[in-house]
């Protein structure tokens, strides 16, 4: 794996990021606020006016971002966070799997009717550069590997298929209306501020909590790619003309199991972990994905993107942020 980043200019203009509250957009957010980018956060309303993930960034960081609440399935709510945007990074969806096998509608109007509106919106004002947010959930199990932006697209859940809406959505505002879009497919993305509900979470937490993980199937593989790669390659697809139009995976080209995810876990905690069998934490058996790993080569040679943290310093950070704010407890339900 390579271990440096291409360098691209400083982000210009204002960008809004939508879902900003959640893992990546997160960080996402932090780091244009890092480069000097005006950053609008749009954030889902509740009560509590949760900025979710945002509330772990430095403060100095967070008074740069402009936070504003609302709905992707509320067509004004979009339409006010886009104005006067120069360029929309697209994260806000509904995203844990579980969830979707008991609410799907839930997720076809967040995920296709939501990415509508910021298409709609996007187009209507005029931005000039929408980077839409994909899964590598869209592919289902790999039927070729290493998987290419060319592999045929099968939903194994609802989650997956209501990306895929939302992808083609996307794809047909770009053919039909020549909105200036690049979608980027981040394969597994890990670090720190993730939800527990995530695999590398689940695992360590449970393991800084006591000497057992209980999990479901062990040997799914996934191609782990730590959050500051992701997000240099969201940078990179905004960046890059030749981007446009264009779909982009973002993942190393490796991929690891749950029980060696656990394994790596446990050597670099100095003890070693017991695995307790949860038939709760499954899959319905033709759900379960088995495989994913992506080819980079559009990437490299398109936005000269390479991942540059290795699997266990990336693991390292997170136990050491999840340590040190204490996230060691198990999750009741979790996804890969």
């Amino acid at each position: 794996m390579s271990t440096n980043h291409s360098s691209h200019s400083e982000a210009t203009g204002p960008v809004l990021v939508t879902g900003a509250g959640g893992f990546i957009g997160g960080h996402l957010a932090a780091e244009l606020t890092r480069r000097g980018a005006k950053v609008r956060a749009l954030l889902r309303y509740t009560s509590r006016g949760d900025t979710g993930t945002l509330a772990w960034l430095p403060a100095d960081v967070q008074a740069e971002v402009e936070t504003v609440f609302g709905d992707l399935r509320d067509v004004e709510s979009v339409h006010r966070a886009t104005r006067g945007m120069v360029t929309v990074f697209h994260l806000a969806a509904q995203i844990a799997i579980p969830y979707s096998y008991v609410n799907p509608r839930d997720f076809f109007e967040t995920n296709v009717l939501g990415t509508l509106n910021v298409a709609q919106a996007a187009l209507s004002t005029g931005v000039e550069r929408l980077v839409h947010t994909s899964t590598s959930e869209v592919y289902g199990t790999a039927q070729t590997a290493p998987i290419t932006e060319t592999h045929p697209l099968e939903a194994q859940s609802p989650y997956a298929a209501s990306k895929i809406g939302a992808d083609k959505l996307i794809d047909s505002f770009h053919r039909s209306y020549g909105l200036p879009v690049v979608t980027v497919r981040p394969f597994n993305t890990y670090g720190p501020h993730q939800s527990p509900r995530a695999i590398i979470p689940t695992v360590i937490g449970q393991a800084l909590a006591g000497d057992s993980v209980r999990l479901g199937a062990l040997e799914p593989r996934r191609d782990l790619t730590y959050v500051s790669d992701t997000v240099a390659g969201f940078l990179a697809a905004a960046q890059v003309p030749e981007a446009i139009g264009r779909t982009i995976q973002l993942g190393t080209g490796e991929a690891v199991s749950v029980a060696e995810i656990v394994d790596a876990v446990a050597e670099l905690l100095g003890r070693p972990l017991d695995v307790e069998f949860d038939p709760e934490r499954l899959r319905p058996p033709a759900s379960e994905v088995q495989l994913l790993v992506s080819d980079s080569t559009v990437a490299r040679e398109l936005i000269a993107w390479r991942p540059a943290v290795e699997l266990r310093t990336g693991l390292s950070q997170t136990i050491a942020w999840m340590r040190c704010h204490g996230q060691s407890r198990p999750a009741e339900v979790y996804a890969i």
